[in-house]
């Protein structure tokens, strides 16, 4: 009996090198880093919506202006068991800017969570 030889040619990855900003030392006196999975705002195109771990029950996003973005680093990308993959990204925002964070949730009652 012959054993079947599954070897496939390896495709080449495109592989991108971090690029720290030119202006790395200002940059983080003047701006805080937030990461996550970048997603469109349902209905504002001025604003974005950066969720923090798309994969966990308990999770929270935060809304941004896309005017108050400076720099936007790309994170490795997170796989869930299902095979499904999320873009991740950490994004750089001026302080002082105004952000809002939200916590979704469902309401239950406490019987039924504990």
């Amino acid at each position: 009996m012959t054993v079947p030889t599954f070897l496939q040619k390896a495709q080449k990855l495109d592989i991108e090198a971090y690029k720290k900003p030119k202006d790395w030392k200002s940059l983080s006196k003047t701006h805080l880093p937030y990461s996550g999975s970048p997603q469109k705002h349902p209905y504002d195109i001025s604003k974005v919506i950066l969720v923090a771990d798309p994969f966990s029950r308990n999770t929270f996003y935060y809304e941004f202006k896309i005017r108050d973005i400076e720099f936007i680093e790309d994170l490795h990308n997170i796989v869930n068991i299902e095979g499904e993959g999320v873009t991740m990204v950490r994004i750089w925002i001026k302080k002082k800017s105004i952000g809002v964070r939200c916590t979704p949730f469902v309401v239950e009652d406490i019987n039924n969570v504990i």
